[in-house]
């Protein structure tokens, strides 16, 4: 019994009072083995141009813009304007009875092009696409604070690009949205330095000037300072992150 105590004490002080053999000596020290971590290449700032696959951001002259001209390069759009306000949620951008649809297949992709802004309230008299269309007019939305919030849907981006928007100017933007618009190569997401949604009207001609960043209100007059896009422009304008990872050999090229 004694013996058996002696050990039950011995293990308790062990275990309340752990001893590190052979004890450090100074000065102290601890070898770490060397961690080896893999290399990443940085975004680079400059342009790529857009891969075959990516689609074109060529915009149409629309008809209510009697001496409005295409610009037929992705550092410049020009167009009718759509303006709406602030906190406009993803589910106002694309509903959720349309997310069955897959933008990979041609048909579905224009068919959900069809229903972009569908659910914006009734505040909202002019459409964004006209009844019987499947195509906007409008090719550069305007919004207010705040676009894109709500769900993580990537539909959303891809919806405004599919019926003719090659561009979205907001105050801010929710973070997913901005990413999965640069993620997905849909559509360019510039941010603006006043509330350019404010001064604007729906119908408005305006031109966008990616490398001067500013936005120019051909009805009004007036130009508006945009933040720049910086290293998101190359990713979106090589169609997407994994579009432009394999430009960049990020990752390796799909054989034809």
């Amino acid at each position: 019994m004694a013996a058996s105590l002696a050990h039950t004490h011995l293990s308790h002080a062990a275990f309340r009072s752990p001893r590190i053999s052979p004890p450090l000596s100074p000065p102290y020290s601890l070898k770490l083995p060397t961690l080896h971590f893999p290399t990443f290449k940085p975004l680079s700032s400059s342009p790529v141009p857009p891969q075959p696959q990516h689609r074109t951001l060529t915009l149409r002259p629309p008809s209510a813009a009697s001496d409005a001209t295409a610009t037929s390069t992705t550092t410049s759009f020009h167009g009718l304007c759509y303006v709406v306000g602030d906190n406009i949620d993803t589910d106002q951008i694309i509903p959720t009875k349309y997310l069955t649809l897959v933008p990979s297949k041609p048909d579905e992709y224009a068919k959900l092009g069809s229903y972009a802004l569908i659910g914006l309230p009734v505040s909202y008299p002019t459409r964004f696409i006209d009844p019987g269309e499947t195509k906007t007019k409008y090719s550069i939305v305007i919004a207010g604070d705040n676009f894109g919030c709500g769900s993580s849907r990537e539909h959303a981006p891809v919806a405004l690009r599919a019926a003719g928007a090659a561009a979205v100017v907001a105050e801010s933007y929710a973070r997913i949205f901005f990413r999965n618009s640069v993620a997905t190569g849909e559509v360019y997401p510039l941010e603006s330095e006043v509330r350019i949604c404010e001064e604007c009207r729906t119908g408005d001609v305006v031109t966008i000037e990616l490398g001067e960043s500013r936005l120019i209100n051909h009805t009004t007059g007036k130009e508006y300072s945009l933040k720049p896009i910086g290293d998101a422009r190359p990713v979106i304008e090589a169609g997407g992150i994994f579009a432009y990872a394999r430009k960049t050999g990020m990752i390796p090229m799909i054989p034809s």
